[in-house]
């Protein structure tokens, strides 16, 4: 099992059920911008594996329904993708039923990527803030990872206690208008006040899948410090994001950064002769 996983494992059926919509609320799959951003560096992954080797196994943790996976899989790799949620891997396995090339695995427990073979590509896409001890997870996934690999994850939250108070005050602000316009203030309120007295309900999907509000978002220098010493290269990407699009147009020109990316390229090859 991925360290942490088990406390929020038991949200993912209800909180990813039948006909969840993943687009509604991720920036990330609604804006096109952001959506580019994304596949771009899934895909630069994916084609210098293809060119290191002639091929490019992938493994995507936490795939919702393919939108990335479509994608890596349409330049030639060979893609392992895991899904807590069983009705987000039925989902997946229907989408990609005539590729032989694209595996689902549903994961309800975190422990499935330590049986997939050992891969060219990690991909947590949108994944990371969704599991308490991130840290040890991605610990975990690292030795799946060949050598001369890479390690992809994008859209996570920025480390709150690291950011300014305009930034937090602003990103809350672009949420609860966002709300406002879905026709949802009251939920929306609801959960910004809980979070806001660090109050969290462990019965409730909505502060339990999204676990980064539990523990202040994720650290993006403590995760490029843990890679850096497997890879050559590792960058953060830090940008703005958020659910509505005119302030997402608009956070892009004059918005503090709320999100993040990091890509660790050239898997170092630890593994000692003898």
């Amino acid at each position: 099992m991925l360290p942490g996983a088990d406390a929020v494992a038991q949200h993912q059926s209800v909180g990813f059920g039948a006909g969840f919509d993943y687009a509604a609320g991720s920036p990330h799959l609604r804006h096109h911008g952001l959506r580019q951003r994304v596949v771009e560096a899934c895909q630069r992954q994916v084609a210098e594996a293809l060119a290191r080797s002639g091929r490019a196994r992938v493994l995507e943790i936490g795939a919702g329904h393919g939108a990335f996976t479509e994608h890596v899989a349409a330049l030639g790799a060979e893609v392992w993708v895991t899904e807590m949620s069983e009705a987000s891997a039925e989902v997946l396995a229907a989408r990609f039923t005539h590729n032989d090339r694209v595996h689902v695995v549903h994961d309800p427990d975190g422990s499935a990527a330590a049986e997939v073979p050992e891969v060219d590509v990690v991909l947590a896409i949108s994944v990371l803030h969704h599991i308490p001890d991130y840290l040890a997870a991605v610990s975990a996934l690292l030795p799946r990872i060949a050598p001369g690999g890479a390690f992809v994850s994008y859209q996570d939250p920025l480390w709150y206690p690291r950011r300014s108070a305009l930034s937090m005050a602003v990103d809350r602000g672009a949420y609860m208008l966002w709300r406002v316009g879905r026709g949802d203030l009251r939920r929306g309120f609801a959960s910004v006040l809980r979070r806001a007295r660090g109050a969290y309900d462990e019965s409730n999907p909505s502060d339990m899948v999204e676990y980064h509000v539990v523990r202040q978002g994720v650290d993006e220098d403590a995760l490029a410090a843990l890679l850096r010493p497997a890879f050559v290269d590792v960058r953060l990407d830090r940008y703005w994001s958020t659910q509505a699009g005119w302030l997402q147009h608009l956070g892009e020109r004059v918005g503090p950064a709320t999100t993040f990316g990091v890509m660790a390229t050239t898997r170092l090859d630890d593994r000692s002769p003898g």
